[in-house]
């Protein structure tokens, strides 16, 4: 070989790692056109990012912040917008109806108290939580879209953990508002400043506890299958029907005077299991037959099974992210 001729592969002492040396792609590009009289490799210049590394923690805020828009049809179509808007309006103007009753009416106090609003609501918020979990479970399931979220650091935990912390979100905010207009048109009818933050603070602390509970379920329910009309129809039957069922089979303890029996079957149903709760531990009014409420073991037993179920429900949700192998 000739020394004043270098050969094509060798690199330059200019290159720029990474990159190919200018000679190489020459000659590459010349092989090529020679062969093919087509081909020609242009070198675009790729460089690696650079740039800050938000982390997990900013993916999980993200992922949040999203699923909660998410749950009111924000950052979607118009027609997304109308089934939970309507929900929540239809949450709302029976709240202030209770006011304006109680100042029509010169009461010193609202005529249903704050804990009891939610339990009387249970029908819209089912229909609600019907619709709003699926959308935050079931879609990504439908349309293969979580394995991109795992291909960055964000984990199955985190996943799962954002997606249920929006949705208890979403829950919250769905049951608290109307207890915040009760509680400032009761303030503005002057029907007693103390007492009425003493049971809205409790009626907050209920909306906390039927938010955990009610979107751990529903949250479970709709990542066991990826059609959302199936995950629609199972939430309404499994917060709905439950209830149902356990009032009316203590409406049938209440007619045989059996009222221990109505405490315990309380447990049998989310939304008498929360019933029991708010009564016993909350100060409000019970919903039970006979307004019967519970003794110190039954409401030792509640806690326990409610902490149960929230324990339950989301180990199952963990386990059903990891049995998919997503």
């Amino acid at each position: 070989m000739s020394p004043d001729r270098t050969p094509a592969h060798t690199t330059s002492p200019h290159a720029v790692p990474g990159q190919a040396a200018p000679g190489q792609w020459e000659q590459s590009g010349s092989a090529g056109a020679a062969g093919r009289g087509q081909d020609v490799i242009h070198n675009i210049g790729y460089r690696g990012y650079e740039g800050p590394r938000l982390g997990r923690g900013y993916a999980r805020r993200a992922l949040f912040t999203q699923a909660l828009r998410g749950a009111y049809g924000l950052g979607r179509s118009a027609k997304s917008k109308v089934l939970p808007m309507l929900l929540f309006a239809t949450m709302c103007i029976p709240a202030a109806l209770v006011v304006a009753i109680a100042v029509f009416a010169k009461s010193k106090d609202l005529q249903v108290t704050y804990s009891e609003y939610v339990l009387l609501m249970q029908p819209i918020i089912g229909i609600y939580l019907a619709a709003a979990a699926p959308q935050a479970f079931s879609l990504d399931l439908r349309f293969r879209t979580t394995p991109l979220y795992f291909s960055r650091p964000l984990t199955r935990g985190d996943y799962v953990a954002a997606k249920y912390a929006a949705l208890t979100a979403a829950l919250f905010v769905f049951t608290a508002v109307p207890l915040l207009i009760m509680y400032v048109g009761a303030l503005l009818a002057k029907l007693g400043v103390a007492h009425q933050t003493e049971k809205f603070a409790q009626g907050l602390v209920f909306c906390a506890l039927f938010a955990l509970l009610h979107a751990a379920i529903a949250a479970w329910i709709a990542a066991l299958t990826p059609r959302r009309g199936f995950g629609v129809a199972a939430i309404i039957v499994a917060i709905t029907v439950p209830y149902f069922l356990v009032s009316a089979l203590q409406g049938i303890a209440a007619t045989t005077d059996k009222n221990t029996a109505i405490g315990w079957l309380g447990v049998g149903s989310p939304g008498t299991l929360l019933d029991g709760v708010q009564s016993k531990f909350l100060g409000g009014p019970s919903g039970f037959p006979a307004a019967q409420t519970l003794d110190a073991a039954q409401g030792a037993v509640y806690l326990v099974v409610l902490v149960a179920l929230l324990a339950c429900f989301t180990t199952l949700l963990l386990r059903r992210y990891r049995k998919a192998g997503l």
